[in-house]
């Protein structure tokens, strides 16, 4: 019998409404006012945190909604906003400079929908209101590392070539190599002149001093300051990602400048912390032979380097390092078995190989572990921004049992969020070079408000004049059009809400207006078949048939063309393109299922398998 659904297709478009209603309800719930506590580096926040927290608000006589501790995070609910900014001064004084306390607004989802996974949809920057960075490179640091990394460099080819030398040093923002013979000065320019063709090298003699001079050209010192900024943003990408948050921008701006859109961020504090940090480790030899108290005292070697422990013991290092961060690509943070905390280190293939060719020849002599962080001072340049200064601090040192491999551990770490927070960071990347945020603006919710208002009412406006074109002009088939494309809305925002990652955006509210279109197009190609199989005298049943079935391939031709342009711009488009792209890809697939398969299941319901006259269309 013509247009009769099974019973399991009707099951099925009832499950998909039903499943789409409790995924997008959430965002019918709103939100409440919150404060999110979370420890600065090496501080945890635990239950006895709660307990402060809350016995601080209590002595203030402000209410509280929940207070609950997950994460390593405290989220303390509130009934009004008025409270929640009076209980940030509270609680942040309570608890003092150990914690960092953010405003929020949390979710106000039933814990029977948490448990599914459901939530509120995760709106953009211009929706929802977040923080944007300009930060800026320090190139003349990048510049100084460099130049570090090549007075090592000459040593070493230098002790290799078997060419003594007297000393080598930056100077003038260049290297200069001394020596005491003419013929060994000029036996080395000759070796490094050819293994350094991005230097230019001069002869600069004083007196009983014979030396070279080596400095960067024009196109070294040009590719020194893209690969800094360049190497940032990719960094800068995968600390974001840390973060977990969706739709961030992170793109340059200008030669040094690089510019960081963090949307619905609930933390700024922590996202400055993990953007600006600069941490990375160093691998030295300990210089077991030295004189600590002499050290103290300031007598240490040109090639050794006193650095503090964390317990503020002295340890002589050898300026040598052995290995940076730069070659870690993995870190992940756990336990020993005495449940300590530790970090797990994982390097690339010439990490390793130079971590195993130098623990094989050093067996039995100590090694540290030396974190370096940069920070910013008071101190300012003449370019106004503020001075750069190295920390250090050694963190471990330990024996070398035996030949290491690419696969190591470093312990000495204080707690385990401090041990998170460094692999964190050693995860991303170290950065190239230092930077500051120079410019910190926060968007508050209020313009987002209203673009969401804005755009809510687009949709309202068009959907209502949708409903009552059709509802005029094909009747009952128009309003059970105008019940599929409810149906179309809801399933969108059960989606994107189900979706990890989906952000609606201001161009994705465009999208889902410009699918609401593309819906209600479809059924206008099917009905617009079906009028004409009955003016062409077939029976009810029979023309709705052969109009759903001759009208499908035109409207799959429509969408599946659509669909490939929001494939393209997704994959080339970036923030708020791919926003429109992801809104357009699920709109799409929404209508193509409401248009076709959900309208033809009321079809059938209401009039399939029945002796029809005529049809209201």
């Amino acid at each position: 019998m013509l247009n009769r659904y099974p019973l399991w297709k009707y099951l099925m478009v009832i499950a998909v409404i039903i499943i789409s209603f409790l995924y997008a309800a959430p965002n019918l719930l709103g939100e409440d006012p919150a404060l999110q506590v979370s420890g600065s580096r090496g501080t945890s926040v635990t239950p006895a945190v709660l307990v402060q927290a809350q016995e601080s608000l209590s002595e203030a006589g402000i209410e509280v909604k929940s207070a609950t501790v997950e994460d390593d995070q405290l989220l303390i609910r509130f009934r009004d906003t008025d409270d929640q900014l009076i209980a940030k001064e509270v609680v942040a004084e309570a608890l003092g400079e150990g914690y960092i306390t953010a405003l929020n607004l949390a979710p106000a989802t039933p814990h029977w929908l948490e448990s599914i996974g459901a939530g509120p949809l995760k709106l953009g920057l211009d929706l929802r209101g977040g923080v944007h960075f300009l930060m800026e490179v320090d190139m003349d640091e990048a510049l100084t590392r460099v130049q570090e990394q090549t007075v090592q460099d000459f040593r070493t080819d230098l002790r290799e070539k078997r060419l003594r030398y007297s000393g080598v040093l930056s100077k003038d923002g260049g290297t200069q190599v001394l020596f005491r013979d003419a013929k060994l000065r000029d036996e080395a320019l000759s070796h490094l002149r050819s293994r350094y063709p991005s230097l230019e090298f001069s002869v600069r003699d004083s007196g009983e001093q014979l030396g070279l001079f080596a400095t960067m050209s024009e196109q070294r010192l040009k590719e020194v300051k893209e690969y800094a900024l360049q190497q940032n943003i990719t960094i800068i990408r995968n600390r974001v990602n840390e973060l977990g948050v969706a739709e961030p921008l992170v793109q340059r701006q200008g030669s040094e400048r690089i510019v960081v859109q963090l949307p619905g961020i609930q933390d700024t504090a922590r996202a400055k912390e993990i953007l600006g940090a600069t941490a990375t480790l160093e691998f030295r030899l300990v210089d077991d032979s030295a004189d600590v108290s002499a050290a103290n005292a300031g007598r240490v070697s040109p090639n050794n380097e006193l650095i503090q422990d964390r317990d503020g013991r002295s340890v002589v290092l050898h300026k040598r390092v052995i290995l940076t961060g730069e070659h870690i690509v993995d870190a992940s943070s756990s336990m020993d078995e005495f449940s300590r905390p530790q970090v797990n280190i994982s390097l690339d293939a010439p990490g390793g190989s130079r971590m195993a060719d130098f623990t094989k020849d050093n067996v039995g002599r100590p090694m540290a572990t030396v974190f370096t962080e940069y920070k910013t001072g008071d101190e300012l340049k003449e370019d106004g921004s503020r001075q750069f200064y190295k920390q250090q601090e050694v963190i471990n040192v330990a024996t070398i049992q035996s030949r290491l491999g690419r696969s190591f551990r470093i312990t000495g770490i204080n707690t385990m969020a401090e041990a998170q927070n460094l692999a964190l960071l050693l995860r991303a990347g170290a950065l190239i070079a230092p930077i500051q945020i120079v410019e910190e603006r926060t968007i508050g919710p209020s313009l987002g408000k209203q673009n969401i208002e804005n755009g809510v009412m687009a949709m309202v406006y068009g959907m209502l004049a949708v409903v009552i074109f059709m509802g005029i002009y094909y009747r009952k088939c128009g309003l059970i059009a105008n019940v599929a494309l409810t149906a179309n809305l809801v399933i969108i925002i059960g989606v994107m809400s189900m979706v990890p990652g989906a952000t609606m955006t201001l161009p994705g509210i465009a999208g889902i207006v410009l699918t609401i279109g593309m819906s209600v197009d479809a059924n206008v190609l099917i009905f617009e078949r079906i009028r004409e199989e009955l003016k062409a005298g077939r029976g009810v049943q029979q023309a709705i048939h052969v109009g759903y079935d001759k009208a499908f391939s035109t409207i799959a031709d429509a969408n599946i063309t659509t669909f490939l342009t929001a494939v393209i711009l997704f994959a080339v488009g970036t923030g708020p393109i791919k926003g429109f792209a992801v809104t357009l890809m699920i709109g799409i697939v929404a209508s193509m299922f409401t248009a076709i398969v959900g309208t033809r299941a009321l079809v059938n319901f209401f009039w399939g398998g029945k002796r029809l006259s005529k049809l209201s269309i």
